[in-house]
């Protein structure tokens, strides 16, 4: 097999460091692994894949000279919007994990287990989504397939590393009565109602951003969508509440079978055990969970679910090794 080289853009940010933990366990067929980061971290050493590797400056004089052939972005949007054009000018495909290109039409925005044909419409650029709505389109893709979804009701519980370090350190911080410095208000012993910043119509970006992705992933710009995106003093792991109407008449039974054969998704759903997906148990999992599966019985054909997934992992570090992961599958 063809060995293939690997920029990490971002490499020491949180999910720069969980590109490389998903990285070394997943073991692709890689000769070289190039770290860039900002000027602030270029020459910290990082010890990945048994060896010492060098940060270097994210410039493009070290672009150009230290070529691969995907690069994993996670560095914001700004920064995507400045370098990844320069990877993907010389032939590079970049994988990124900021929004800058998740709404371009030109940029495939995709889960691996949901629409992996997308990844061959790329034009250099390939768009992780936001990870609030990658965990929700595994089970959404199952349901849709085979009921066709007629609207959906997304309620979001999220932790703080969604927010980076900043955020994992409001909640530290909080426990010893530290004021916050990432988030508006304290977020220990609270919940805010408010993920990202406002819009002129009353949602938040996040909430439109999950609106908006779930379109784009399930190919569908006409799919009623309404959503309320929340901040929890959770350290690590999203959770959701997704209520869902279908055109075609459902059964739980039927629902289940849905959910049961989809790629990377565990059902724990057993009520009388009190057995049900939670944050504390998905933590450093790569699958999706869900549970609670309950008809709606206040719309003619519909559903609850509770879906958990560790947005670190698999709603961003996995979820891009993953497109790297099939990316190298159709060279091959």
């Amino acid at each position: 097999m063809k060995q293939y080289d690997i920029a990490v853009v971002g490499a020491t940010g949180m999910v720069g460091n969980k590109f490389l933990e998903v990285l070394e366990e997943r073991k692709l067929p890689v000769k070289n692994y190039y770290l860039f980061a900002s000027k602030k971290s270029a020459g910290k050493v990082i010890n990945f894949m048994g060896k010492p590797h060098t940060v270097l400056e994210l410039n493009k004089e070290n672009i150009l000279s230290h070529k691969a052939d995907f690069a994993l972005f996670s560095a914001g949007g700004g920064t995507s919007k400045d370098f990844a054009p320069i990877f993907a000018e010389y032939g590079c495909i970049v994988v990124d994990n900021s929004s800058q290109w998740r709404m371009d039409k030109d940029v495939p925005l995709v889960v691996p287990e949901v629409n992996p044909e997308d990844i061959q419409k790329n034009k250099g650029i390939i768009a992780n989504p936001n990870c609030s709505t990658i965990q929700a389109m595994l089970p959404l893709k199952a349901l849709d397939d085979k009921y066709k979804i007629k609207r959906i009701v997304y309620s979001t519980y999220q932790a703080v590393s969604g927010a980076g370090v900043a955020g994992y350190n409001d909640l530290k911080n909080g426990i010893e009565n530290i004021p916050p410095q990432k988030f508006p208000y304290p977020i220990f012993n609270n919940i805010l109602p408010h993920i990202d910043v406002f819009l002129d119509n009353g949602y938040t970006k996040e909430e439109e951003k999950m609106i908006n992705e779930t379109r784009k992933i399930l190919h569908n710009d006409n799919l009623k969508i309404t959503a309320t995106t929340v901040r929890v003093p959770v350290f690590d792991c999203h959770s959701e509440s997704i209520n869902l109407e279908f055109e075609k008449d459902c059964t739980l039974e039927g629902i289940k079978e849905a959910l049961s054969k989809m790629k990377n998704l565990i059902i724990v759903d057993e009520p009388g055990q009190n057995k049900y997906p939670m944050p504390v148990n998905c933590k450093n999992r790569d699958e999706v969970f869900v549970g609670r599966i309950r008809l709606d019985k206040s719309v003619k054909s519909g559903c609850n679910l509770w879906v958990v997934a560790d947005n670190i992992r698999k709603g961003a570090a996995t979820n891009a090794v993953q497109i790297v992961e099939e990316l190298i599958k159709n060279k091959e």
